[in-house]
């Protein structure tokens, strides 16, 4: 029995294949968004290490906190840096995260100091850290909505 294969046009003419849009996400301005995030990641990772180490007993809830942002830090580097619709919305929940994150610790460190006896990496809005991490996760939305699959 013999295959039939219809030849509609469309496989061999480049005029009718429909145009894929880049991820973009990854080149110029992105690639500085991704290093600051490694940067971060690795930071806040050491960081929280080094206390969980030495000075969990002291202030367990700072401390939890710190190893939790360096997991969010992580996971945002490593979504900016892939292609894809999935990476994106992964990106977008890590960065948002971030955000949400920065703005509860920062308040309850500013309004209840006795909460955070140790700072984290989002106390007082990253003050420790020149307010960057108050900062990135703005510039990190503005450049995921910029970039945004179609």
């Amino acid at each position: 029995m013999k295959e039939e294969h219809k030849v509609t046009g469309t496989e061999t003419n480049p005029a009718n294949r429909q145009p894929q849009q880049k991820d973009t996400r990854n080149t110029g301005p992105g690639r500085l968004l991704i290093a600051v995030y490694a940067v971060f990641a690795l930071s806040a990772t050491a960081r929280a290490g080094y206390q969980i180490a030495t000075k969990f007993a002291e202030a367990p809830l700072a401390h939890i906190l710190s190893a939790f942002a360096a997991v969010v830090y992580i996971v945002a580097t490593i979504s900016l840096a892939k292609p894809g619709r999935t990476w994106f919305k992964v990106s977008v929940a890590a960065v948002l995260t971030e955000l949400v994150g920065v703005l509860v610790v920062g308040a309850i460190s500013l309004f209840d100091p006795v909460a955070f006896p140790h700072d984290t990496v989002w106390s007082l809005f990253g003050r420790g850290y020149g307010f960057v991490p108050l900062v990135l996760p703005i510039l990190g939305l503005l450049w995921l909505n910029k970039r945004r699959p179609s």
